[in-house]
């Protein structure tokens, strides 16, 4: 680590520190002993250090109410998160119906006995904990002159409902997507997940968010060295708040400053559910549908969940051209700078009398024109994602057509650039992973610039650089360009290929000891049968 990123770290953490300090602010001239005499005093106090604590909170609730032999109650919560109609019928009128002879026996039948009809309660002994139990949308009882606390987790507020999932949509297979509820997507795991060995652990992370996070795992496919390093990255982050997952993905992935996403995210549980079964481990974030999966390599972001739910032979032409038309969308608007630049020589005849009569009136060489192409089709892009959906497409689509023409038209931008752009843009698009097609859209352009001062050479040595870099590139321990460097020959059943399922015995080797997938004679039916004759 360089001097320059030690001592940013180390600012970093002492103004987090400073936040922590000042989150939780003790009232001035309020000691310890006094806290401690408002924790076990009068309903009363307790209930105005409270106020003093949340105040100008206009959504919290404080419900007094007298129960049993003339013992005050409050009940504390927030408006809006909370299912009063659960609260009013198990809580409140359960509390209102016990009898009891004196204050004491009172108490002793809610926080001894446990005399109401709420199985997942918790017990609090200090007032911040019971703030910290309302500010996560659960419900607070306290009892006069009794220190403890019951915190009711009746939490309920208004979600998104499941619906299929907005971008990685299949022909075939599924259609439930993950949503901003953390207990609603650790449920759509769990229904496909039977089984005692897959593990949620969590922690909270964000002083002032409190954000709860899941790491996931299958016990015994996944490597306890995986599960303890990501365990150790994310309990090492200090920050006042995380509102979504790529706030931990800066955090916690090796190589920051490299263009290529070295975390996967999906929103499908199929498609969490396979890698958890493969190894991998699931970040979870609570208010994100999107989950995270480390390790990752450069092969699995190429795959999709299509490719598992179609034949294997349409699977694998169709991974076919993913990888072609990636190639496509990084080097061919190079090519063409360098070829028609340096190469001409490369181009057939005819092919060459075309293109140079299209390039006549082009006052620009082929690397400005390219580059003023390029940025015009990511400005289009851009402005369709940003402008309502109804009209976005249409304005994608009829402004590359009128830009296109008018620029051809008017001898800005040659025929056949328009091609080259219009071809590569469409490859850009066919990336089931969009970090992953960005990198290459980034990438492009200084390939380009190569292309245009060295021609095919520039290109080669663009090519070198990016292989040595995602060749020394890792995520969590695993090599990025993994099974190829190293090669692993059992893993490549499942890169360029998608062999059947029934010829994929074995889980890939980032799993833990148990790599054993299925029998290896799952087939033995079809053996019976030739032997058979039939």
């Amino acid at each position: 680590m360089s001097l320059f990123h030690w001592l940013m770290k180390k600012q970093i953490r002492k103004g987090l520190k400073q936040q922590n300090h000042e989150a939780i602010p003790k009232k001035q001239g309020t000691t310890d002993s006094d806290i401690a005499i408002i924790n076990a005093g009068q309903l009363k106090n307790r209930l105005n250090w409270i106020r003093q604590q949340l105040t100008n909170c206009s959504d919290v609730v404080y419900h007094t109410f007298v129960a049993g032999p003339d013992q005050a109650c409050a009940l504390i919560y927030l408006r809006g998160m909370i299912d009063q109609k659960t609260i009013q019928e198990e809580v409140l009128a359960r509390i209102l119906s016990l009898q009891a002879q004196d204050a004491n026996q009172f108490r002793n039948q809610i926080f001894n006995l446990k005399q109401l009809s709420v199985t997942d309660l918790t017990e609090l002994s200090t007032l911040q904990e019971g703030i910290t139990a309302v500010l996560k949308g659960h419900a607070l009882l306290l009892v006069e002159s009794e220190q403890r606390m019951i915190e009711f987790p009746f939490t309920s507020y208004q979600t998104r409902s499941i619906v299929e999932a907005p971008n990685e949509a299949v022909l075939r297979g599924p259609r439930e997507a993950f949503i901003e509820d953390l207990e609603v997507n650790l449920t759509l795991i769990r229904r496909r997940l039977k089984t005692p060995d897959f593990k949620t652990e969590m922690m909270v992370i964000g002083t002032r968010t409190q954000t709860k996070v899941v790491i996931a795992y299958v016990h015994g496919i996944c490597k306890q060295e995986l599960i303890d390093e990501v365990n150790k990255r994310l309990s090492e982050i200090e920050i006042d708040g995380v509102l979504a997952d790529s706030y931990l993905e800066d955090f916690i992935e090796d190589t920051p400053f490299s263009p290529f996403p070295q975390l996967q995210y999906s929103e499908r549980p199929d498609t969490v559910t396979a890698s958890l079964l493969e190894g991998r481990v699931a970040i979870m974030v609570d208010g994100s549908p999107i989950i995270l999966l480390a390790p990752t390599t450069l092969f699995m972001l190429i795959q999709s969940a299509e490719d598992y739910y179609q034949r294997y032979i349409a699977a694998t032409w169709i991974r076919w051209i993913r990888y072609i038309f990636l190639m496509v969308s990084l080097l061919l608007p190079s090519i063409y700078i360098a070829v028609t630049t340096f190469h001409p020589e490369m181009i057939p005849a005819r092919l060459l009398i075309t293109v140079t009569s299209s390039r006549e009136v082009v006052p620009f060489p082929a690397l400005i024109e390219a580059f003023m192409m390029e940025i015009s089709f990511e400005a289009l892009r851009e402005a369709a994602v940003r402008i309502p959906k109804a009209i976005g497409q249409a304005v994608s689509v009829i402004g590359a057509l009128i830009i296109g023409t008018a620029a051809v038209q008017a001898g800005i931008v040659s025929a056949a650039m328009v091609i080259i752009v219009s071809l590569t843009g469409i490859a850009s698009f066919i990336s089931p992973h969009f970090d992953l097609g960005l990198a290459f859209r980034l990438l492009r352009f200084p390939i380009m610039i190569l292309a245009g001062i060295f021609g095919l050479f520039g290109i080669t040595c663009g090519m070198i650089l990016i292989y040595l870099h995602l060749i020394n590139l890792r995520s969590f321990g695993t090599p990025y360009l993994s099974p190829f460097a190293p090669l692993v020959i059992s893993d490549l059943k499942d890169t360029f290929l998608r062999v059947p399922w029934w010829l994929m015995n074995k889980r890939p080797t980032l799993s833990g000891a148990n790599r054993k997938r299925q029998q290896a004679d799952s087939r033995k039916w079809a053996q019976v049968q030739e032997e058979n004759g039939d």
